[in-house]
């Protein structure tokens, strides 16, 4: 079994579909606290698997996590969970410490705990893999090369800063301790069960509901985007044979401005699902006041993953941005059922101005 935490929320719930798939003889067991992001709808498909275990709690909880290292005694700790978008940790940064900083002390903490007690076999085996983000390594110029691992971080916001603390103590349980850990670094995921907070999703949404698609600045704004899928194949892989205490960093190859994205949600939804005017989405961008902080480019060098493990990116943008557009057009539902008034009174306080 492996122990999964975050798996409720978009990356997470992902990666234990494609677990289950993909290692049907391996359990899952799921933590997730199922704030605003988490959603159970997410793993409806697995609705009477015996090897999906789902316990509702919180990563800070150290009785609580101890007590499952203790009963269902994992091979690994997929470690997912996370607050994750800039602009809530703008406006409240405390829950962005509490979860990716104490939250992974405290998995820190309980996974040393439970790894020392180990027999020999087991304890050689155990691995803690950590999934964190480009965004730990800040901005970067025009013409500046591609983010490596070994990379100066210099995160921008409230949300990379904590996510780039949580990167360090890993980082230092296991030159410290001796912890077995690997720690993943990927660009901006895309596809199916997204919050629709996230770029690619709210303009999804914000267009078949004839609102304005908000675009932030000139929208030139470069990121490199990772189909989820591809993202949970790449953890997989450095589970399986990457090198203890190393960084992995897992980008898509596929560098965009932000405006491109929105263009090409609309041609998509021009084609899918045509406006009943006959006008193109394009029609509803709103440019709207820049976010502070919003740092100017991000891009991935995946080469070590590819070099050292052989994973690359299966979906091209043009494939993953086409399955994931035809997703959220087959599932109005989830949709509907996850846009709560909380997640109404978040998006007019964000885009009001």
């Amino acid at each position: 079994m492996i122990l999964v935490t975050g798996g409720a929320g978009f990356i997470g719930s992902n990666f234990v579909l494609d677990w289950r798939a993909a290692h049907p003889g391996e359990a899952v067991l799921n933590l997730d606290a199922l704030t605003y992001a988490g959603n159970r709808e997410n793993l409806a498909s697995l609705a009477g698997d015996a090897g999906h275990v789902f316990v509702h709690g919180d990563i800070t909880d150290r009785a609580l996590v101890d007590r499952l290292l203790a009963e269902h005694q994992p091979r690994a700790i997929v470690h997912f969970a996370a607050e994750s978008h800039v602009d809530r940790s703008i406006h409240g940064p405390g829950a962005f410490v509490k979860t990716n900083i104490e939250g992974t002390y405290t998995l820190l903490e309980a996974a040393r705990a439970h790894w020392s007690a180990l027999g020999e076999a087991a304890k050689a085996a155990f691995r803690f893999l950590h999934v964190s983000t480009d965004e730990v390594y800040g901005s970067l110029g025009p013409q500046d090369a591609p983010f490596t691992e070994t990379h100066p971080y210099e995160p921008n916001s409230p949300y990379s800063a904590s996510k780039a603390a949580s990167d360090h103590l890993v980082r230092a349980w296991h030159h410290t301790y001796g912890l077995p850990v690997l720690t993943t670094n990927c660009s901006n995921n895309y596809g199916p069960f997204h919050f629709p907070e996230k770029l690619i999703p709210l303009m999804i949404v914000n267009a078949l509901a004839g609102k304005p698609l908000p675009v932030y600045g000139d929208g030139l704004q470069v990121r490199d985007w990772l189909y989820v899928k591809d993202h949970c194949s790449a953890i997989r892989a450095v589970l399986a044979g990457g090198r203890l205490g190393e960084t992995y960093n897992v980008g898509g190859w596929n560098e965009k401005p932000n405006i491109e994205i929105v263009h090409t949600v609309c041609a998509l939804l021009d084609e899918l699902q045509p406006r009943a005017d006959g006008q193109s989405y394009r029609s509803q961008i709103t440019h709207v006041k820049d976010r502070p902080g919003h740092d100017r480019r991000y891009a991935i060098d995946a080469r070590k993953v590819e070099r050292e493990l052989g994973w690359r990116p299966a979906e091209t943008f043009e494939t993953g941005i086409r399955k994931t557009v035809q997703w959220y057009l087959h599932n109005p539902q989830w949709v509907q059922r996850v846009q709560s008034g909380a997640y109404r009174e978040w998006v007019q306080t964000q885009y009001a101005a």
